[in-house]
């Protein structure tokens, strides 16, 4: 308990300064580090002839696709030749077709879903120049996708994504890896260039030890909510995991950049409601010199988003918690000690407590890295997990789960305008039906896509068996949790998350192809919905704030979000949760 409560004090006290940092980046606005950084982006900028200027939200959407386009094939090119290029001191060979393509797709989108493990299947050049890489670009690609959005709520220009990306990388995810990986380096994680090499037990016999540059696939792997391991068994093992503090440290920096957006946010709503502020006054010729400036921290609606998303995360690390501590009734009929909780795919040095704790946190930020067998959590535990990432709208990945959110506050915004008879408005622009019909679309496409892909592999699982044999089978456990298996897998890919039930046998042509095609659905048409959004409100003309104007910085506006949240994804998953993680909980 006393970890979650100083990793849960520590990120309230570093997410708000670097909110604030953020804010100043995407705004453009002088910081600490532009003596530094100026330089290095201004000889980016010529070198690559990015000029800067503002495209609109068409031009911006198109860019960002034709960017990951391109580092798609070349990624793809990179994994199927590893075994002839350099940096393949193990002879690792080349990655099979259908996993390359799942593989590449999977970074691309910022999820890190691995069908393969990272010590046996990638040479370090792959892991480096693709793995790593990516991890890079995704996140700088959510943040940017981010940034306009936020820039055209509040009325701004979209923006160039080329000059988002590079400032985003220079001046936010280097600097902050560079420390992150140094202090894993710190605590034991390996960062070298250096082959496997191979000990002698104590036993007598002689095991390889599986090294690399896994510091460095660390520090991005959760400052950007990416999650891929270096390693199979992800953030369970000591060479990406090795102490408690390191654990704090991990926990820590997933749920930094996510919470620090919210904060961006708040300050630019700020920015312009002191903008409007400041007409009105000049207008009534009422200039008050030397008037005090409140300190802002999170800003109005920041503060009401913030909260409500901090409350919703609250309740789900309750439930995995009690859920984990009580431990398994099965288990204790056997007779042995659940005084430490369930145990069941824990490390004993990590403990049931603090994987809880992970496992909210995971998958609240879109991250996917674990500390613990997700698979051999209790099925409560499995249930808030899932829901975290069917909802995908409380803190998510760098940038994307805090735009689903105002995906569902436009909806909200529309509905309450409907229920008073009035027109919708938000943030002084007027809610109509175009935006309303792309708001809707984003977030059905997420049920729909998890519940459809599900339904297609367990009509598959029933009713070809012969096929499922000739991929082994598929799953190692049959009844509710088999369906939980399945669920979690499509879950976790539309989500951008990564993680999965590993009861799943998922390195198969039917799950490389399909979980591919859903996490390019999943990712992409989202971002691009939203960003015509934001494009489409930035063109209307502000509505000065009147006496019938609906309020969005509420308790009571918060509320009303979260009931359309709880409606439309929650209530849309409930039935198939009836026959996998409920039925398993009542049957234990």
């Amino acid at each position: 308990m006393l970890q979650i409560i100083l990793t849960l004090a520590i990120f309230v006290i570093l997410v708000i300064p670097m909110g604030k940092y953020m804010y100043h980046i995407a705004t453009k606005q002088k910081t600490f580090a532009d003596k530094v950084f100026n330089p290095i982006d201004r000889c980016i900028y010529k070198v690559c002839g990015i000029k800067g200027e503002d495209m609109g939200w068409k031009k911006y959407a198109l860019t960002l696709l034709l960017v990951n386009a391109v580092m798609v094939f070349v990624g793809y090119a990179i994994l199927r030749l590893q075994s002839i290029l350099f940096l393949n001191p193990n002879g690792i060979s080349n990655m099979e077709p259908t996993l390359s393509f799942n593989t590449i797709i999977s970074f691309m989108t910022n999820t890190n879903l691995q069908h393969y493990s990272g010590e046996s299947g990638l040479s370090y050049v792959a892991q480096m120049c693709v793995i790593i890489f990516m991890m890079f670009t995704s996140a700088a690609t959510g943040y940017a996708a981010c940034m306009a959005f936020c820039r055209g709520l509040a009325g701004k220009k979209i923006g160039n994504f080329y000059e988002d990306m590079v400032r985003i990388t220079t001046r936010i995810l280097i600097p902050a890896s560079f420390i992150v990986g140094l202090l894993l380096v710190s605590q034991g994680t390996p960062q070298t260039l250096q082959g496997n090499f191979t000990i002698e037990t104590l036993e007598g016999n002689f095991q390889d030890i599986a090294v690399g540059p896994v510091a460095a696939l660390e520090s991005i792997k959760h400052l950007g909510t990416n999650g891929g391991g270096f390693f199979g068994a992800n953030s369970t093992t000591p060479f990406e995991n090795p102490t408690v503090i390191s654990n704090i440290i991990e926990m820590i920096s997933m749920m930094l950049l996510p919470g620090a957006c919210v904060v961006t946010f708040g300050h630019m709503l700020h920015d312009k409601r002191k903008e409007k502020k400041a007409e009105k006054v000049a207008m009534n010729a009422q200039v008050l010199p030397g008037t005090a400036q409140k300190k802002v921290i999170f800003g109005r609606q920041g503060a009401v988003v913030f909260g409500a998303m901090a409350i919703i995360f609250l309740i789900g690390l309750t439930i995995c918690y009690q859920s984990e501590m009580a431990g398994n009734p099965v288990i204790q009929e056997m007779g042995i000690d659940q005084s430490q909780g369930s145990m069941e795919g824990k490390e004993v040095r990590i403990g049931s407590a603090s994987g809880a704790l992970w496992s909210v946190t995971t998958t609240v930020t879109s991250n996917g890295s674990v500390n613990s067998m997700h698979d051999s959590t209790m099925p409560l535990s499995g249930l808030v997990e899932m829901l975290n990432m069917q909802i995908n709208t409380w803190f998510g990945g760098v940038g994307v789960g805090w735009m689903n959110y105002y995906t569902f506050i436009i909806i909200a915004v529309f509905i309450s305008g409907l229920m008073v008879g009035r027109t919708p408005e938000f943030l002084g622009k007027k809610v109509e039906a175009r935006e309303m019909k792309i708001a809707t679309i984003v977030a059905l496409l997420h049920p729909f896509v998890i519940l459809v892909f599900t339904a297609i592999s367990s009509y598959i699982y029933v009713y070809h068996p012969d096929f499922v044999e000739s991929e082994g089978g598929w799953l190692n456990n049959l009844g509710f949790h088999g369906l939980s298996e399945q669920l979690y897998e499509y879950t976790s890919c539309a989500a951008n998350n990564g993680s999965g039930f590993e009861g799943l046998g998922d390195n198969t042509y039917f799950w490389n192809w399909t979980c591919g095609i859903v996490l390019i659905l999943s990712r992409f048409l989202p971002i691009i919905g939203q960003v015509a959004i934001a494009g489409l409100l930035a063109q209307k003309k502000f509505i000065p704030e009147s006496a019938g104007t609906l309020k969005t910085d509420t308790l009571t506006f918060g509320i009303m979000t979260f009931v359309v949240i709880f409606i439309v994804a929650a209530l849309s998953f409930f039935p198939v949760h009836a026959l996998s993680t409920i039925a398993e909980h009542l049957s234990l």
